[in-house]
């Protein structure tokens, strides 16, 4: 689950306790951090000046610590979903909260309530494209989870698209090595592109258990955009994003990628790979 501090998740200034319990939390203080909030949500809490939006935001934070009992958690999460989308729908916060939702429906086992909650997100209703990219990235691996494999490859597209536009290159190389582990199950030369089965995409009533060949185009896009980031650093003992580019470049015959790796092989310590290396 997602914690979000408000000095993130809305422009308004963050006062100075808001400021202190982020510290507080960033610093793994979470006695303190839980004791600030008390005072925090007294102050929301006047009702000469009634602030809905800290209120939510400090009862899921406390939610997500651990302050109240398990039983409890989904239906805490819930109101804070329900009291946001009224005073601030389409916020970042209240984008957050329908991931922290979503997560718990998850976690529960309720994998159909978990993307329902997370299609709630949508740039329609107003939600920053690093919301919907997360939302999409966890809707793509519910669905892989599954077995329902052609839309969990939409998602993860998506969700690559978005993250990369907001610049954050880590996760949006995290949805291309989900989407890959994928797509490489099945290949086809005349099968369309992931962009043209998003926009084709229709609605269906229920999920079920569908695939879809990849095209080798997108695969060429998804290894060029893990390389940029997996060869700035090719050390650890478990590169699977690495092992996943040794496996695209044989799928689609395309040798540069292992000649890239093989090219850095003396810093590799992965041991795997190495013996991948030199078969």
């Amino acid at each position: 689950m997602k914690l979000l501090t408000r000095s993130q998740s809305n422009e308004k200034s963050p006062s100075a306790d808001s400021l202190l319990f982020k510290s507080l939390l960033s610093e793994g203080k979470k006695e303190e951090a839980l004791k600030l909030s008390d005072d925090i949500l007294a102050q929301s809490r006047l009702l000469d000046q009634r602030d809905f939006e800290t209120e939510a935001w400090i009862r899921m934070e406390r939610a997500l610590l651990g302050e109240m009992e398990n039983n409890d958690l989904g239906q805490e999460l819930r109101w804070c979903v329900d009291r946001l989308a009224s005073v601030s729908p389409g916020s970042p916060l209240h984008g957050v909260s329908l991931l922290n939702l979503a997560a718990w429906h998850r976690n529960q086992g309720e994998h159909m309530m978990s993307l329902v909650t997370l299609s709630d997100i949508s740039s329609d209703r107003g939600h920053p494209s690093d919301i919907i990219g997360l939302s999409r990235l966890e809707s793509g691996r519910i669905l892989a989870s599954i077995g329902d494999l052609e839309p969990a490859m939409r998602h993860l597209w998506i969700a690559m698209r978005r993250l990369s536009s907001v610049e954050m290159p880590a996760e949006s190389v995290v949805c291309a090595i989900e989407w890959l582990d994928i797509a490489l199950d099945e290949i086809a030369e005349d099968s369309p592109m992931m962009d043209e089965r998003i926009v084709d995409a229709k609605p269906r009533d229920s999920p079920g258990m569908t695939t879809v060949p990849s095209n080798p185009d997108d695969i060429r896009e998804c290894v060029e955009l893990i390389l940029s980031l997996a060869l700035v650093d090719v050390s650890g003992t478990q590169r699977d994003d690495l092992g996943l580019v040794l496996d695209a470049s044989e799928a689609i015959h395309e040798p540069k990628w292992k000649s890239e790796i093989e090219k850095r092989s003396h810093e590799i310590q992965d041991s795997r790979l190495l013996e991948a290396l030199q078969s």
